[in-house]
C-alpha cells in the first residue's frame, strides 16, 4: 500500500479527530490537508501510521486552535460552531460516542476545555486512543494525560447534554415543528418547545441575526411564527436535514443558496434547544451562500401592514 493509499484511508478519522478539537469544517480539512504534507516529506516510515497521523493532526489542531480562542475573543456575538452535515468516520463499536461527540451542545462544551484538555478527551474517551497514543499525540506523559482525562471528563459530564433516545421520535417531532413555523402555528410551536427552550443565533456580524438568545418556549414561538413565514412568502424553501448528528434544517433563497442552517436538541419529547448558524463564512462548504441580508430586506418588504 503506498503512502497515499495509507493516508486517504485514514482521512475520515483524521477529519473527525480535527473538527472536534477545532468546531470549523475548513480548519479541519486544512489540518487534514498539513498532516498531509508532513507525512509525504517524513524521511522514515513509521512504525503505526494510525497513530503517527492521528499524532500530526491533534498537534496540528492545537496550535490552530490556540490562536482560533484568541480570534473568538473578538467574534462578534455568540459564536457557534460551523455545521456539519455528514462525519465521514463511523466506527460500530464507538457509535455512541461519536453521535454524541459531534453534536453542537458537546461541541461548545469541549470549548470550556483547555487545548491540551480537550485533545486528551477526544483522542481518549470518543476515539477510543489507549493512553500511550495519546501521550505522543500532545506531548504529555501518561500519568499527566490521565490527570487531564480526569478534569476533561469531569467538566464535560457536569454539562453533558442529554438528546431524546429514539431517533424516530425525535425525527418525527423534529418534523412537526418544522411544519408548525413554516404555518406560522404559534401554539403548534409553543406545545413542541421546552418551557425554557432557547433559540441562539450566529450570524458573526455578516448576516442579520437577533441580538441575543431568545428564552423561553412563548418568545421563541412567537419569533419564529413571525418570521419565517415571511421568509416562505419571498421563496425561501425549508429542507429538514440532520445537522450535527440531530434533527434539523438548511434554508435556502430561490436561487436555491444556502441561507442558513438549524439544529435541534430534543429531549423529553421537547425541542430544548435550536442552534442558528448564519455567518456566511461558516456556510460555504455546504454549497453555494445565499445573500442573507437580501433575503431579510426582501422578506420586511412583504410585511403585512397591521390591521
Amino acid at each position: 500500500m503506498t503512502r497515499v493509499d495509507e493516508f486517504e484511508e485514514l482521512r475520515p478519522l483524521l477529519f473527525s479527530i480535527a473538527y472536534r478539537l477545532l468546531g470549523s469544517v475548513s480548519e479541519a480539512e486544512d489540518a487534514v490537508q498539513e498532516t498531509w504534507l508532513r507525512y509525504e516529506a517524513s524521511a522514515t516510515q513509521p512504525t503505526s501510521v494510525k497513530a503517527f497521523l492521528s499524532a500530526t493532526v491533534t498537534r496540528i489542531s492545537i496550535d490552530v486552535l490556540r490562536s482560533a480562542r484568541v480570534r473568538r475573543e473578538t467574534y462578534v456575538g455568540q459564536w457557534l460552531p460551523e455545521p456539519l452535515l455528514d462525519d465521514p468516520y463511523e466506527d460500530p463499536q464507538r457509535s455512541a460516542e461519536l453521535a454524541d461527540s459531534v453534536s453542537m451542545a458537546a461541541l461548545l462544551l469541549l470549548e470550556r476545555l483547555s487545548p491540551l484538555e480537550r485533545a486528551v478527551f477526544v483522542l481518549r474517551e470518543v476515539f477510543g486512543f489507549g493512553f500511550a497514543d495519546v501521550a505522543s499525540a500532545v506531548g504529555r506523559s501518561e500519568a499527566a494525560c490521565r490527570q487531564l482525562a480526569v478534569r476533561a471528563r469531569r467538566h464535560m459530564d457536569d454539562g453533558r447534554p442529554r438528546f431524546e433516545a429514539d431517533r424516530r421520535e425525535r425525527d418525527q417531532l423534529a418534523q412537526r415543528f418544522l411544519v408548525a413555523f413554516t404555518e406560522g402555528d404559534v401554539d403548534g410551536l409553543r406545545d413542541l418547545l421546552a418551557a425554557d427552550a432557547q433559540m441562539v443565533g450566529d450570524g458573526g456580524g455578516k448576516a442579520p441575526q437577533f441580538a441575543r438568545p431568545i428564552v423561553g418556549a412563548d418568545k421563541v414561538a412567537r419569533a419564529l411564527a413571525a418570521t419565517v413565514p415571511l421568509l416562505l412568502r419571498v421563496e425561501v424553501t425549508v429542507e429538514p436535514r440532520e445537522v450535527n448528528g440531530q434533527p434539523g434544517a438548511i434554508f435556502r433563497d430561490r436561487d436555491r443558496k444556502i441561507i442558513n442552517t438549524m439544529a435541534f436538541d430534543i429531549l423529553d419529547g421537547r425541542i430544548q434547544t435550536i442552534r442558528s448558524v448564519i455567518n456566511p463564512d461558516k456556510l460555504g462548504h455546504v454549497g453555494p451562500v445565499g445573500d442573507a441580508w437580501a433575503v431579510a430586506r426582501a422578506a420586511q418588504s412583504v410585511r403585512r401592514p397591521p390591521a
